[in-house]
């Protein structure tokens, strides 16, 4: 298969080696994150931004608010949309053009963790029922990337949301409809839950957290855990073709639920500022 592949399998090799003493290339042991920064209002021109660092990986989010219809079975619901651009730019691996197969996952993973634990609530951003609703979108941009995506999305998301202000909207006329969108009078967005996103990697018998690219690259599975701040597990979602026992499972939600901990209140102490 080439040089590139026979490089991989050295490394591969080590990787497994110190696991085996519960070590990493880093020095960190198997359960420890990288250093955390989240910043927020990084995008003037957004509704809410905010751009999340967990070691060498960075992810920028930006919040764009729109008034449009509602969807027919939900007309008294707002409507969030998300989306992921993997720059080549933040990676070799990465291509240029339609969104490939790793952003649209990472794009739904992040989305579902946030709609399932009902962070927002949708029936608040109704302007008018079946007619005029705010939609929001959540732009991510991975800036580098260097191993565990799905954490740091949901992270930057959910800072990003957090610090969302959406103008106020004056209804003139409901038939024919005419608005007017207030931009000096901007509100809060109101979150109802702080949700954050732990992913587990299996490599070999071992489990590990906050890989390394490296680490990411040669693990055999991931599951990432979506937990709201009174500890619910609100969504789960498996990657890659290695297996997890049902015992295996009932292991990993309980120690991404301890971490989930740590991530939250670097989430909250962002926030705050």
């Amino acid at each position: 298969m080439g040089d590139d592949y026979v490089i991989s399998e050295i490394e591969k090799h080590h990787i497994q080696f110190l696991l085996e003493q519960n070590k990493r290339a880093d020095g960190r042991i198997l359960s420890e994150f990288r250093k955390i920064a989240i910043e927020t209002n990084y995008v003037q021109k957004a509704e809410g931004s905010a751009v999340v660092s967990i070691g060498d990986t960075q992810i920028i989010a930006g919040i764009k608010a729109t008034l449009g219809s509602p969807f027919p079975d939900t007309p008294d619901s707002g409507v969030i949309t998300t989306s992921a651009e993997l720059s080549p730019l933040a990676s070799p691996y990465f291509e240029s053009g339609p969104p490939a197969e790793d952003a649209i996952e990472l794009a739904r993973v992040t989305d579902r963790a946030i709609r399932e634990s009902h962070a927002i609530d949708l029936s608040k951003l109704c302007i008018v029922p079946g007619k005029l609703v705010w939609i929001l979108f959540i732009d991510m941009y991975v800036l580098n990337d260097d191993g565990n995506l799905f954490d740091a999305a949901t992270l930057a998301s959910m800072a990003a949301l957090a610090t969302t202000k959406i103008p106020k909207v004056k209804i003139i006329s409901e038939e024919p409809l005419e608005t007017e969108i207030l931009e000096e009078e901007l509100e809060p967005l109101k979150i109802d839950h702080y949700t954050v996103a732990v992913t587990t990697y299996k490599i070999g018998e071992y489990n590990i957290f906050d890989p390394n690219l490296k680490e990411d690259q040669i693990s055999d599975a991931r599951i990432t855990f979506g937990f709201d701040e009174q500890d619910r597990i609100v969504s789960m979602q498996k990657g890659k073709l290695g297996i997890y026992t049902p015992e295996e499972v009932k292991t990993q939600v309980r120690e991404c639920l301890n971490v989930s901990k740590s991530l939250r209140k670097e989430l909250m102490k962002a926030i705050s500022k």
